[in-house]
C-alpha cells in the first residue's frame, strides 16, 4: 500500500453505511476508502457491494480493510490495515486478535501494513471504548501520546493512526499531530471529528498524511466535492508557487549559461534555501541546483536533516542528486519536467528516504520550455 501525502480517505462502517448515497467521479473521489467498524458487518458482501457501484473510471480506488477483529477481514479487498490497539492495554486488541487473524491475512497474499492504532480523547465515548474497554490517551499528555508512537515505531509498525474516535466533539490537535511527525520517521493517519475543509488542511499542514472522514460523509456525503476541491486548490496553488519561485532560479542558470535548472526549499511554507546549476561557473560537476539549494537550507536551519522540508526542482532529479536529497531526509520531493535520461526514476528509484513522496509534472512546460530553449541555441 503506496502511501501518499495529503490524501483523504473515507471509512464506510458496514454496519452503517448507505452505499447508494455515494457518488463519485474521475473529478471528485478519495484517495482511499476504508472499510471497517468496531462491531461487524458483513465485510465481505459489504466490499463486493462497494466494488460494483463504483464507476469503471474509479475502480482503481484502493479498497482498505480497518478491521475492529479478526472476522471482519475479507480478501476482497485490496490492503488491510494490521491494527494494534497500543493506546489500550487490553491483550485481546495489542495480539490476540492479530494471532487469530495472521494466517489467514498471510494466505491472503494481500498487502497488509502493521499499524498503531492509538486512541485520543475526542470528548465522547467511542464504540472503540467500549468494545476494547480501553480508555483513549489524555491529549494534554503530548510525551505520552509522542513515546506511544515512537514505541510503535521500534516495534516495527509501518503506520501510525492517530483517532479521536467515531462522531469525536475534538480532533486531533494539530500540536499532536506536530509532535508526533517530529518524532517518527514512519506515516500518520489522523481521523476523527474532522468535519470541514479547514479542519482537514490544519491536520495536513502538521503532518498527517491522510486524513480520515467517516461520519461527517455519512450524514453529509453530498459535501465530498468541497473536501476533495480544497485539498486540490491548497495544494496546486502552493506547489506551482514554489515551482514559479524555482523557475526563476532556473532562469538565473539560464543567464549565465548554465542548464537551467533551478531549486527552492520549503520548510513551513517559507523559502528556507535557493540554487541553480552552477557546474560551468564553478568547474564543478557536483554543484547542481539541488545541491545548492540542500547547502542553503542547512545552513539556514543549523542542521543537516531536513525531514519537514519540500524540495521543488524543475527537473527530475539525477542519481547524485536523489542521494543527497535521500542523505537530508526530506519530506517531499516536487518536480516539473522528467528526465528519463538522466533521472533518477530510471537508475536509482528508492533513493529517497523511504518516507518521502512524489510529485511530478508541476509547471511542466514551463519547465521544459526552458531546457528546450537552452539546447536549441547549443545546436
Amino acid at each position: 500500500m503506496e502511501i501518499k501525502e495529503r490524501n483523504i480517505a473515507i471509512l464506510l462502517d458496514p454496519e452503517k453505511a448507505n452505499l447508494d448515497a455515494l457518488h463519485f467521479t474521475a473529478d471528485c473521489h478519495p484517495d482511499y476508502i476504508f472499510v471497517g467498524g468496531s462491531t461487524g458487518g458483513d465485510t465481505t458482501e459489504f466490499v463486493r457491494t462497494l466494488r460494483s457501484k463504483l464507476p469503471i473510471t474509479n475502480h482503481q480506488l484502493p479498497i482498505v480493510l480497518f478491521p475492529g477483529n479478526s472476522s471482519q477481514f475479507t480478501p476482497e479487498a485490496d490492503a488491510v490495515l494490521f491494527l494494534s490497539l497500543l493506546s489500550g492495554r487490553n491483550p485481546e486488541y495489542l495480539v490476540d486478535q492479530q494471532i487469530k487473524s495472521a494466517r489467514v491475512i498471510r494466505d491472503s497474499h494481500m498487502d497488509f501494513v502493521p499499524t498503531a492504532y492509538i486512541l485520543i480523547d475526542g470528548g465522547v465515548e467511542t464504540s472503540t471504548m467500549r468494545v476494547t474497554g480501553t480508555k483513549p490517551l489524555d491529549p494534554k499528555h503530548i510525551d505520552t501520546i509522542v513515546d506511544t508512537c515512537i514505541a510503535a515505531e521500534l516495534m516495527g509498525k509501518k503506520l501510525i493512526y492517530l483517532e479521536a474516535g467515531s462522531g469525536a466533539k475534538n480532533p486531533v490537535s494539530p500540536d499532536i499531530i506536530r509532535a508526533v511527525k517530529k518524532a517518527v520517521n514512519i506515516p500518520l493517519i489522523v481521523g476523527g471529528g474532522i468535519r470541514t475543509p479547514e479542519m482537514m488542511n490544519a491536520a495536513f499542514d502538521a503532518g498527517a498524511s491522510i486524513v480520515v472522514i467517516g461520519n461527517h460523509f455519512e450524514e453529509h456525503p453530498e459535501e465530498l466535492s468541497k473536501f476533495v476541491n480544497h485539498k486540490s486548490q491548497i495544494t496546486n496553488s502552493d506547489d506551482e508557487r514554489f515551482m514559479a519561485l524555482a523557475i526563476e532560479e532556473a532562469k538565473k542558470a539560464l543567464a549565465k549559461d548554465e542548464i537551467p535548472i533551478g531549486c527552492v526549499i520549503v520548510s513551513n511554507n517559507q523559502i528556507i534555501g535557493r540554487g541553480h546549476n552552477l557546474t560551468e561557473t564553478l568547474e564543478d560537476v557536483t554543484a547542481h541546483a539541488e545541491i545548492q539549494a540542500i547547502t542553503a537550507a542547512t545552513q539556514t536551519l543549523g542542521g543537516k536533516y531536513l525531514p519537514d522540508a519540500t524540495l521543488y526542482v524543475t527537473v527530475e532529479p539525477c542519481v547524485m542528486c536523489a542521494g543527497a536529497i535521500g542523505w537530508a531526509q526530506i519530506n517531499r520531493i516536487v518536480f516539473g519536467a522528467p528526465d528519463p535520461k538522466r533521472g533518477y526514476q530510471t537508475y536509482a528509484p528508492r533513493a529517497f528516504h523511504p518516507k518521502a513522496t512524489v510529485t511530478s509534472g508541476v509547471l511542466e512546460n514551463e519547465c521544459r520550455e526552458l531546457m528546450q530553449e537552452f539546447f536549441k541555441k547549443k545546436r
